[in-house]
This record gives structure tokens, sequence and C-alpha cells, in this order.
């Protein structure tokens, strides 16, 4: 008698050891709601158990898109291997470190083997499957190619980690520098220059400008450092969480982001990058241009790339051409339009705007080089006029003293 899956009940894994019909020793794990489930489990499988436990779980990492890429890729694997897809989920769930995918994965494997479609089950946690994600898998199940599918899916999804990966280690080094910069100088505010204070008020003397001048620094640090690293902690917390939670924050920032000098060009063309790999994956995969344009926008990454997609759509299901609503935008370049408006004469869409976003992921991997090499100079010469400056101010009173005598 099959047992209904309750919505209340909780299940989880239970790891096992027994003996089969046979004598031989055997062990495994059920995924079941209780201790009891698992005997009956066996017994019905004529394995007598000798010892049942509980396994721990962990509180588990959130799961990033990285862990979501690597699944897909693990999946498209498997199921190009020929290895049905309910086994298929159990290998990558239980071989996952990450408990918190492992209960996703289980979570979604129970809801396939109940008879739900793969993409209806991915639907279910949008959190983590957008739609271009389900809607990719749904066209695989349709055509009976999900495993080619779920491949492109895969190569998508570590292309748009790859960009965001080197954009985020050419920011990350300025702003570990200026950081470490920040408490060095505050080291220095807070425990160095008190000691010279104390040696100079036993000269007597007037002291030079720089030099009162980083002392009443150093005072304001001694006096007010909990509110200055409060203040700033609390400030940048609140900053980055206004960030994550704002959508007007968002917009902000993604369009400051594009003015920024340098890495305003940087994100630009990382967003056309994906943008236009997004349209190329939707395409190759056969979902229709106006419904394929549900989401790119959000797959860009930037919100002005997003009213943009949504202009275009619109003027797409009026009947205006893909490169013409794209030209309108004023948001791409010319070779993109171009590559666009050539693969809509050859009826290749899809391998043109593969070619672009190849073209601009090397611009952006070349672009991050440059970065890197040229923020290193100029963050050494910041650094080096900041400490540098407070050493000449505290050492100018010395350098008049030697002079006097």
């Amino acid at each position: 008698m099959a047992t209904s899956r309750s919505s209340d009940t909780k299940e989880v894994v239970y790891e096992w050891e027994g003996k089969d019909k046979n004598g031989k020793q055997v062990r495994g794990e059920t995924r079941a709601a209780g201790e009891n489930q698992v005997k009956s489990t066996l017994r019905r499988q004529g394995i007598t158990p000798t010892k049942i436990k509980k396994r721990r779980m962990g509180s588990g990492k959130s799961i990033k898109p990285k862990d979501l890429a690597i699944f897909t890729r693990q999946l498209a694997t498997m199921m190009k291997a020929g290895v049905p897809l309910l086994q298929a989920f159990d290998i990558v769930g239980r071989g996952n470190p990450n408990p918190s995918v492992t209960k996703l994965l289980n979570d979604i494997r129970m809801d396939v083997e109940t008879g739900t479609s793969l993409s209806v089950a991915f639907r279910k946690f949008p959190i983590y499957f957008d739609n271009l994600y389900c809607n990719l898998v749904e066209a695989g199940e349709s055509a009976g190619i999900l495993d080619q599918l779920l491949d492109r899916l895969a190569v998508y999804m570590e292309k748009t980690e790859a960009i965001k990966s080197k954009i985020k280690s050419a920011l990350m080094y300025p702003i570990t520098v200026l950081i470490v910069a920040f408490v060095v100088v505050a080291v220095i505010m807070i425990f160095v220059i008190p000691s010279f204070k104390s040696v100079f008020s036993s000269f007597g003397g007037e002291l030079p400008t720089p030099t009162l001048m980083v002392i009443a620094m150093s005072e304001f640090f001694i006096a007010y450092w909990y509110l200055i690293f409060g203040g700033i902690g609390g400030g940048v917390y609140y900053f980055l969480e206004s960030w994550k939670r704002s959508t007007k924050v968002q917009a902000f920032m993604d369009r400051l982001m594009r003015k920024l000098p340098i890495f305003g060009v940087l994100v630009e063309k990382s967003c056309i990058a994906r943008w236009t790999r997004t349209l190329s994956t939707m395409f190759a995969a056969g979902v229709p241009l106006v419904e394929a344009l549900d989401s790119v926008g959000g797959a860009a990454g930037n919100i002005v790339y997003a009213e943009a997609t949504v202009k275009i759509q619109q003027e797409v299901s009026t009947g205006t051409a893909l490169t013409a609503a794209m030209s309108n935008a004023n948001l791409f370049p010319s070779m993109v339009l171009q590559m666009c408006a050539i693969g809509e004469e050859s009826g290749a869409i899809d391998h043109m705007l593969g070619k672009a976003a190849d073209f601009y992921e090397a611009e952006v991997d070349d672009m991050v080089a440059g970065i890197s090499s040229l923020m290193e100079p100029i963050i050494i010469v910041i650094l080096g006029t900041v400490i540098g400056g407070i050493v000449v101010a505290m050492y100018l009173p010395i350098f008049k003293l030697g002079q006097v005598v």
C-alpha cells in the first residue's frame, strides 16, 4: 500500500545498516518521515535493519548561483550519459557538500517522482530558478532534447558567473587595499601620533601647521573612534542592505555605475555580453522572440537594460524588426546591431548574437586585466601620499629643531 506524503510531514535522510535475505551486510540511505517508515520500507525490500540513524544535515550554507551552475552541468552530463532523471538527482544531491542544495534537490526529486514535470517542479522555487531557466527546461521537455538544453543552460550559467567573478575581482583589489589603508591610518592616529605629541610638548616652541593638523586629527580619532568606526560600518551595512532590498536604490546605482569613469564601460560591456548571451540561448532553444525577451532584461543585471528590453518587446510585438527596436533603445553598439541585422536576414540570429556575446565577454576579460594593472600604481600613489604626508608632518618639528641647534 502506497503511503501518501502529507505537506505537513517533514522527511529527512536516514542512514541504515542491515542484512539482506542471504545474510549479506548491506547499508544505504533512505528519505522518510521517521524510523518506522524506514523499517517498513527495508522489510518490503527483504532487508533486516540492524542500525538506523538520522543523518546530520547541518544548518547549511545559502544556495548561490555558482551552486546552481554546477548542479546544471552535472545533471546535463549525467542525462547525456543516459542516467535516468530521478537517479541523476539522487547522485547529484548525495554528492553535494552543501546541505541546503541537497534538501532543494530532494524536494524537486520528490515532486518529479509523483508525476510533476521537471519545469513545473523548478517553478516552485522561483528564488533559485528564474523564468529563463524554467522556460528552457520546459522547451527541452516538450522537444525531447532536455539533455541538450541543460547543456546550453549550463554553458550560459558558467559564462555569466565567469563575467560576474571577473568584475568582482576587478573591484575587490582596490576596495581591500583602501580598507587596509584606513585601518593603518587609524592605528597611526590612535596609537602613534600621541607618542609624538608628548615629545613635542617638551619642546615648548610653536609647531608647524601640518603637524598641528595631524595632531588635531589624532585627537578627533581618539575622542570619537567609536563613532567613526561605527558610523562607517553602519553606513556601509545600511547602504548594502538598501541596495539589496530597495528597488529605487538599485535603479539609482545601476544608472550611476554606467556613468562611472573606467568602471562604467566595464559594466556596460558586461551587460551587453549577458543580454546577447541570454537572447542567443533562448533563440537556440526555440523560444519565440517576444516570450524570450521576458527573461532577457532581468538577466542583463541592470535596470537600464531591463527597462529598454520592455520597450523592445513592445515594439517587436507590434511588428517592428528586432534590430530596429534595439536601435531605438540607444544602448547597443553598432557592431551588435549589425550582427543582429545579419542574423535576422540569414535566419541565424542565435549564432550571430552568440558571436557578439563571445566578443564582449573577451572585451570584459581584457578590461579587467587592464583595470587591475592600472589600479595598482594609482593606489600606491594615493597610499604613499597619505601615509607619507603624515610621516613628514610629524617629523617637521624635529627637522626644525635640528636647524636651530
